[in-house]
């Protein structure tokens, strides 16, 4: 699912040229971002090729992320460090990803600067809302996410993600809760393969 799994490769990203009071807000989303100790939310992800899908999102920083998806999509997707587990239910299937190399890394990581590992390729004001284009700055080649966000006061609304293929995954954000305590079972993995029964 391209919430989290559509990675960003190889080449060398340009920066965006900024005039001073987009720098100041670019300054402000980063500030805003580094704040975030946890959030929660609903979640409505469609794509430019049709599919839509919904659930939920918890994210606790540094590191921990728990993405459930609504039936009938059969997937979780849980970290609680570097690594992010993919399950698949209905294939029973477990695979582990880089966190760094998948959008959410952008949400999770202990300290959010841009201009090292991350480079803004755009910003744009508009209706009461920012929108900051984003790319990983030595895989500029493989797609881009843009962070939208309300204004005064500041608040993620949403992320887009466009793959290497060209397809757009739009992810909007609903109910958000944040700087409350989560679980932390939320972000524990207990592969249902070594809980079943054995065969008799």
């Amino acid at each position: 699912m391209a919430l989290t799994v559509a990675a960003f490769p190889a080449g060398a990203a340009t920066a965006a040229a900024l005039s001073t009071s987009a720098k100041a807000d670019v300054a402000r989303v980063k500030d805003y971002l580094n704040a975030m100790t946890t959030l929660q939310a609903r979640f409505l992800q469609v794509t430019s090729s049709g599919a839509y899908a919904e659930g939920s999102i918890f994210i606790s920083r540094p590191g921990k992320l728990r993405i459930e998806y609504d039936p009938p999509v059969p997937v979780l997707m849980v970290s609680a460090g570097s690594s992010l587990i993919y399950y698949d239910k209905e294939l029973e299937q477990v695979s582990f990803l880089s966190i760094d190399a998948t959008p959410a890394g952008y949400f999770v990581s202990e300290g959010i600067e841009f201009g090292g590992e991350i480079t803004v390729t755009g910003f744009e004001r508009r209706r009461g809302a920012l929108r900051l284009s984003l790319v990983k700055t030595d895989d500029p080649q493989e797609g881009n996410i843009t962070l939208v966000f309300r204004d005064r006061p500041l608040a993620l609304k949403k992320w887009i993600v466009v793959d290497a293929q060209g397809i757009e995954t739009t992810i909007s954000l609903l109910g958000i809760r944040s700087g409350h305590d989560l679980n932390p079972d939320l972000f524990r993995f207990a592969d249902p393969r070594e809980l079943k029964e054995p065969d008799r």
